[in-house]
């Protein structure tokens, strides 16, 4: 089972993004989806565990995406976890994947492309390191 965190301060965002990974389970395989309602909530979440994959809203009250994208790359335990950014704001795409994300989706995305990108970010982080 697929561990992964959505990050997103909009209760509709949060409920699509879920519900688009757990009906795309044929697609990227069963999934145990954890939702966070901000970018703090997300920092108490992520000790809690491995994750395979971190979807995270860019702008965000209190630590947004950009900040979220610096904590985990710093941090030994989490550094390797593919991020997935989401956001309707095209000019932070360039900095979030500087700062490490793996991927961008712009807002407003179809269940079907959140899914190959999820697919894509799996598979790439499956090849890169070793499951333990």
């Amino acid at each position: 089972m697929r561990k992964i965190l959505i990050v997103e301060d909009s209760v509709s965002m949060r409920a699509f993004v879920r519900g688009a990974l757990e009906a795309g389970a044929g697609q990227i395989g069963p999934v145990d989806v954890v939702e966070a309602g901000s970018g703090f909530d997300a920092l108490r979440m992520l000790p809690r565990g491995r994750w395979d994959l971190v979807i995270t809203d860019i702008n965000m009250p209190d630590i947004n995406g950009l900040e979220l994208v610096r904590f985990i790359r710093q941090s030994e335990q989490h550094k390797q976890t593919p991020i997935l950014l989401i956001s309707t704001s095209g000019r932070d795409r360039d900095r979030g994947l500087s700062l490490g994300a793996n991927g961008y989706l712009a807002k407003p995305f179809s269940p079907e492309t959140l899914l190959e990108e999820a697919a894509r970010q799996l598979s790439a982080s499956e090849h890169a390191e070793p499951h333990g």
